[in-house]
């Protein structure tokens, strides 16, 4: 069962939103809008819900940082159940694509984050387990095409001591779970099998570094057990042992051979309509590409873009929506829609998208119609496929309120006590030297400033100014990736920085305590990134501190600057009444979240291509002298990088690390010159 811990007790206007909501639940109310202030503690509130309804729950974010503290709250309050993370697992991702008017085609280009990738696998394991007390936090991947759920569960591998069952039958198995068979590099999906033992290094439970022994006696498992992969170092003995499948898209050679057929036969009948409307050069490259593809398909069961033959392969018919995270949980679970003014319009504009991209490339003779099949979910098919769902915002759109019917729960007392920031608008000119002014003096006093920009390029620039005055900044927009965003809002909350620059990933729900001043220039830019809602959100991002203050740079004052104005003033002037009532005296709380960098193998951030070995200092004992002389190699290129890139902090950290490699070289290499003598 979810069982909450926390050292709070809701206060304010929480226990009343908690008991609206959680009675709304209880009496079938399919849609309700949480309308919390920041800093009114949404996420504790949010948390006693779902430890009073006891269901599955998807925690559903519009962007991956958002996300990753969602997970390392939520984590901290149920700490005993399974808090996962499913995010998308691109580091880089460049869609196939074809230009028509500059007859470009553009290929598919994509960088996988490992971490990532075992953190997803992570979350379907929970949700197949048939556990109960499952919370997913999730990015909108989450409404993505997915394996069939059926299929991914046929292929875990149930295991118990006593059970009769070959070693064959057991390696089959493996390899049918996309496990490779790898005596020479043991590692994360792989297994090896000397005699009668067989060794499983799983794709899910590895973040502690942890594999399995199958040890047979005859045709009967003898003994089950668990180890360390890099020493042999035994951990534990178990009774049984579920083996989840090492990749999401698991499939049979069944499936491929009637996939292939049914591929061939919509190949012969889109080459036949190109070539009636008089595209022959279209007819004769989806010919080639198709043809190309089914022979990969047939020999190696894969092929590139093989996401494109997906309804094939999955036998869903066309037109039929594709299944996705949503397929993974049961009927009863409970969506939380976090940020759902941001969120929402991000589910709607998804297939669209997708669509438009594909249509080109199905004209011009680059992929089949079946391409269009491989696809998120509409919004109707989202909403089809949910049930009881709860809209939490501090600004929510009019789309929630029809939803909810526009009954909404209030939430905007702060237990703390603390006020909403005070607002100054300051003339744009001279405005960079009156900003510098106010970070040094914020800084002076310990705290930590965000800026928030119009483009991606004004964030940079301005990072490099800040340097140039020995500002300690960094800037964080979509094109950093998605771990080194976590790893920058890290480094404001640990204080190894002091201004954080960005565009509007600043503005969604970011919980910084320690910011105590929001400067937003340009803020007379009325538009989406200065609408009323925008700003209203920006400005949030300074109300978890005493000292909290937004200054707008700005030379009018627009409606949208305005409404913003007098919202934080009314919330103002209650907070203030609320304070006076209950004899409250306005209190900081600094929180120490955890990272989701904490649940993978990643302990270091360089911002380059160099990455110190994960779990080092453990296994340097263990090493032998060519594996310590590469780790020390890599580890050497790593601290360079960092201390390129001005990241001292990191690169102290990699020295420090070399400095025990070769302490342990030097050691081995003494001992062997020894052994030689003797």
């Amino acid at each position: 069962m979810f069982k909450l811990t926390s050292v709070y007790k809701p206060t304010g206007d929480q226990p009343e939103a908690i008991a609206q909501l959680t009675n709304g639940l209880n009496e079938g109310s399919h849609y309700q809008v949480l309308q919390g202030v920041t800093g009114s503690g949404k996420t504790f509130t949010v948390a006693n819900v779902i430890q009073a309804v006891q269901r599955p729950t998807l925690v559903l974010s519009h962007n991956k940082t958002l996300a990753a503290q969602l997970y390392s709250e939520f984590k901290a309050f149920f700490p005993a159940n399974a808090v996962e993370y499913f995010v998308s697992y691109y580091d880089y991702f460049q869609p196939e694509a074809y230009l028509p008017v500059t007859n470009t085609y553009i290929e598919k280009e994509i960088d996988i984050n490992e971490e990532l990738d075992k953190l997803r696998l992570r979350a379907t394991a929970s949700l197949l387990s048939g556990r109960r007390d499952v919370l997913v936090v999730s990015s909108v991947s989450c409404l993505y095409s997915m394996a069939d759920p059926r299929a991914f569960g046929s292929n875990i591998i149930f295991l118990e001591r006593g059970m009769k069952i070959a070693r064959n039958q057991l390696l089959r198995q493996l390899v049918n779970a996309l496990y490779t068979n790898s005596e020479l590099e043991f590692k994360r999906g792989s297994f090896r099998a000397k005699g009668e033992t067989v060794d499983i290094f799983p794709s899910v439970e590895s973040f502690d570094g942890v594999a399995y022994r199958v040890e047979f006696w005859g045709e009967e498992i003898e003994r089950l057990s668990s180890f360390v992969p890099q020493t042999g170092q035994a951990i534990d003995e178990m009774e049984r042992l579920n083996v989840y499948p090492a990749n999401l898209f698991v499939t049979d050679k069944e499936a491929i051979a009637d996939a292939v057929d049914e591929i061939k036969e919509d190949l012969a009948r889109q080459v036949e309509f190109l070539q009636s409307v008089g595209k022959h050069v279209e007819a004769k490259r989806l010919d080639d590409r198709v043809r190309y593809d089914v022979e990969m398909l047939r020999e190696l069961g894969y092929c590139s873009g093989v996401e494109n033959y997906s309804r094939y392969i999955e036998g869903r018919a066309a037109g039929q929506r594709p299944f996705c995270l949503l397929d993974y949980f049961p009927e009863d679970f409970l969506l939380i829609v976090d940020e759902s003014h941001a969120t929402l319009p991000q589910v709607k504009a998804m297939y669209g998208g997708d669509r438009a991209r594909k249509q080109t490339l199905v004209e011009y003779g680059f992929r089949l119609p079946a391409s269009f099949d491989n696809r998120p979910l509409t919004i109707e098919e989202f909403e089809e496929r949910t049930g009881q769902t709860i809209y939490v915002s501090a600004t929510p759109s009019v789309y929630e309120l029809e939803k909810s019917g526009g009954v909404i729960v209030e939430q905007v007392i702060r237990p703390t006590g603390i006020l909403d920031p005070v607002i100054e608008v300051v003339p744009s000119k001279n405005q960079i030297d009156h900003l510098l002014h106010e970070i040094n003096l914020c800084v002076k006093n310990g705290d930590k400033v965000l800026v928030t920009t119009l483009t991606k390029r004004m964030a940079e620039e301005l990072d490099k100014f800040f340097a140039r005055v020995q500002v300690n900044s960094q800037y964080i927009h979509s094109s950093v990736e998605t771990l080194d965003r976590i790893q920058i809002l890290e480094n404001l909350r640990q204080g190894t920085i002091d201004v954080l620059v960005g565009v509007n990933l600043l503005r969604e729900g970011l919980d910084l305590p320690s910011v105590a001043l929001v400067a937003i220039l340009d803020a007379d830019k009325e538009g989406f990134l200065r609408s009323s809602r925008a700003l209203i959100q920006t400005a949030g991002r300074a109300a978890r501190n005493l000292n909290g203050k937004v200054i707008m740079y700005a030379d009018t004052i627009t409606r949208s600057m305005q409404a913003t104005i007098d919202e934080t003033n009314y919330r103002r002037e209650k907070q203030l009444e609320y304070n006076r009532r209950h004899g409250i005296t306005p209190r900081q709380i600094r929180k120490n979240i955890e990272s989701v960098l904490t649940e993978t193998s990643r302990p270091y951030y360089t911002g380059d291509e160099y990455t110190a070995p994960a779990a080092a200092d453990p296994v340097i004992p263990y090493l032998s002298v060519p594996a310590l002389q590469k780790m020390l190699k890599e580890t050497k290129a790593a601290m360079q990088a960092a201390a390129k890139e001005m990241d001292f902090l990191q690169a102290a950290q990699f020295r420090d690390e070399m400095f025990k490699i070769e302490e342990q070289l030097e050691k081995m290499t003494g001992e062997e010159r020894e052994a030689i003598t003797n």
